[in-house]
């Protein structure tokens, strides 16, 4: 498979997940205190949103790698 049908797969993707939930979201795990046999854990949710607007760009131009023939080499 080319590269650039890769690509064009993976901004499909995103553009998918932008258009369904708004965004990424994650949890970073962080060790607050750790002194001996006593640890102290937190999590913190973050997010990452991302526009409608990303979103249509991403998966117009995942569609256009995708179904685009490729260019011939002279």
């Amino acid at each position: 498979m080319e590269a650039r049908r890769i690509i064009g797969i993976l901004l499909i993707v995103i553009g998918l997940v932008a258009f369904a939930t708004g965004g990424f979201s994650f949890t970073r795990k962080k060790t607050v205190v750790d002194a001996g046999p006593l640890e102290i854990k937190t999590e913190k949710h973050e997010r990452i949103p991302l526009p409608p607007v990303v979103g249509g760009i991403c998966l117009v131009a995942g569609i256009l790698l995708v179904t685009l023939p490729a260019r011939q080499r002279t």
